[in-house]
């Protein structure tokens, strides 16, 4: 159909920023061009999900479903989009494409080591962070898949994601995003960490929007526990300048996200007596996921929202990068108001400067 790629590999040269990838992974690939510490993966681009929808004659169907829906409630969606997710699941791929999609699995085998390799099946759409519309928690990611099969069918169903309720029914400022246009996804395929913890962390503080502290939220095993608000998370605050922790608020937790061998299944499991007390992150975790975070903002030049993990081995690896969309857009204000001649000269005398919310 077409002379664009169905693959591209997160470490390829032409990755970052590339729009094929769709959002989430886009910014992967700029994470790792960056020197992060990102997950080995590909992703199946925007161009192999158009291919598909083209070849399985279901254009015409998916544009109707986004024109119609977007004035339906959720709970009447389901009748519109029925007979397009079982085409979704069940049209023949593309030869190339599913080819493409096995070679591509079959590398990440080799260059990993592991045979059936478990992956995150992960949803990047190119609506993402729309007009400063954020879809996290709206598109489809499926964990610890492993052998192609598998990796198959879960990339059918973020493609299917693409007309489920949830994004069907997103709205920002009162309008319908996904009807706004013919958007296309990218299906990322990338390498399990084996989690201890993991968790978000944004380079501000969202309750305050001070831009002078680091918010970092964890949980013991997977981070969907505090993505999915299954699992109170430990909170930690700390302040971006000096690399101090400046609080900590331990939460117990009874149950952690994590892979079971026996059962084959990502789910909630019971924590060890003896962890559900005790933090997840020690302090010289806390400060090298801050420090890690101060440098990911340094570097994209705007307030950051990022998903980590910490491997069993003790290693940071970075799931997620985006902007920050709730405070980033609003413009700071001063802690401190001068408002005469006596308290400039009494700020001068005192060697004061930009006050302590400035992140200066």
């Amino acid at each position: 159909m077409t002379n664009t790629p169905h693959i591209i590999w997160l470490d390829d040269p032409n990755a970052s920023r590339n729009p094929l990838l769709g959002g989430k992974f886009s910014s992967l690939a700029e994470s790792i061009s960056s020197g992060l510490p990102v997950p080995r993966g590909f992703g199946i681009t925007t161009s192999a999900y158009r291919e598909f929808m083209a070849d399985a004659g279901l254009e015409a169907e998916a544009r109707r479903i986004r024109k119609t829906c977007a004035s339906l409630p959720p709970e009447k969606m389901g009748a519109e989009t029925a007979r397009l997710l079982e085409a979704i699941a069940t049209s023949p791929l593309p030869a190339t494409l599913e080819q493409s999609v096995r070679e591509a699995y079959a590398e990440l085998e080799r260059r990993t080591g592991v045979e059936g390799v478990p992956v995150a099946v992960r949803s990047s759409g190119e609506s993402e962070d729309l007009a400063g519309a954020s879809f996290a928690g709206q598109y489809e990611t499926f964990l610890w898949i492993s052998g192609i099969e598998a990796v198959l069918e879960n990339m059918r169903k973020c493609w299917a994601g693409m007309f489920g309720d949830a994004v069907l029914s997103y709205k920002h400022e009162g309008e319908s995003v996904i009807s706004k246009g013919d958007f296309a996804i990218c299906v990322g395929i990338q390498q399990m960490v084996q989690a201890r913890c993991a968790g978000v962390m944004f380079t501000l503080d969202p309750i305050t929007g001070d831009r002078s502290k680091i918010s970092i939220e964890s949980c013991w095993g997977l981070g969907e526990g505090v993505v999915k608000g299954d699992v109170t998370p430990s909170q930690f605050l700390v302040d971006k300048v000096t690399m101090e922790i400046l609080k900590r608020k331990i939460s117990s937790q009874d149950e952690e996200y994590r892979f079971d061998n026996q059962l084959g299944t990502v789910g909630l499991f019971p924590v060890e007596e003896e962890r559900r007390e005790i933090p997840c992150l020690s302090d010289a975790d806390t400060l090298a996921l801050a420090r890690l975070a101060k440098g990911i903002e340094t570097d994209r030049g705007v307030p950051q929202d990022i998903e980590w993990a910490i491997g069993t081995d003790g290693e940071i690896a970075v799931l997620q990068v985006r902007p920050e969309t709730v405070w980033s857009g609003k413009t700071a204000k001063p802690i401190l108001k001068v408002s005469s001649p006596i308290d400039h000269v009494l700020m001068r005398m005192s060697g004061g400067g930009a006050g302590p919310g400035s992140g200066r």
